[in-house]
């Protein structure tokens, strides 16, 4: 069997230093801010030359916390409680044959003088913090954009979206941070099949630990610490 080699040439630098939490897809969260930091034999202003013109890149990273060394035809995805089983490939599982995963981010900034080097600052990105990057490409409008598309089991499933009822005890966070965590909270990252009021979730975000519960469509921040 033939195998290739990927070469990283970034890391993420984020907000999550776990995967609970995350965005469960790139763009949920434009208010997430992350940094393109390259590895230093990539760390080239003029591989960056002309990206000034795009608004969007692709993404493509791996998976570095589902590496597997077998597979299986069938996933559960979480968008269906965890109860049915889909082909892999018609899923966006992070169980696959190949661990590889690719997310469409804005431009915000491109910092050429950096002191490591050149890096992309982007908003959206659904990746943990310290995730590899195998490439970057350019989003084109004219190819890439198909408003017509139709979304399989994902447009059929309701995105369950709930209300911060206490933004106040999240004061302590920049003004920035704060924004981009309710939104975060808003799109509810409890696993679908779990629904019990009195449970406290939590996950760490930027230097903080966030702990919430939610019942039925509102969400109450426990504690951040």
């Amino acid at each position: 069997m033939q195998e290739l080699t990927f070469k990283i040439i970034a890391r993420i630098k984020s907000d999550f230093r776990e995967k609970f939490g995350i965005p469960r897809q790139s763009g949920l969260v434009q208010n997430l801010r992350s940094t393109i930091r390259f590895e230093p034999e990539y760390r080239n202003a003029d591989a960056l030359r002309g990206l000034e013109g795009f608004s969007h890149l692709w993404i493509m990273w791996i998976f570095s916390e589902n590496i597997r060394s077998t597979w299986s035809p069938t996933v559960r995805p979480p968008r269906l409680g965890g109860n049915k089983r889909l082909g892999v490939f018609a899923t966006r599982s992070s169980f696959r044959p190949n661990p590889v995963a690719l997310s469409c981010v804005k431009i915000e900034a491109i910092n050429l003088d950096g002191p490591e080097g050149p890096e992309i600052v982007v908003s959206g990105a659904d990746l943990m913090d310290g995730t590899p990057i195998v490439d970057i490409k350019p989003y084109l409008p004219y190819t890439d954009a198909h408003p017509e598309a139709v979304g399989g089991f994902a447009d059929a499933v309701k995105q369950n979206k709930v209300h911060v009822k206490n933004p106040e005890v999240l004061a302590k966070l920049s003004e920035e941070k704060r924004t981009a965590l309710i939104k975060v909270l808003e799109q509810d990252p409890r696993p679908a099949y779990q629904n019990d009021p009195e449970r406290v979730y939590g996950f760490p975000f930027a230097e903080f630990e966030v702990k919430f519960k939610v019942a039925g469509d509102e969400l109450e921040v426990v504690s951040i610490e």
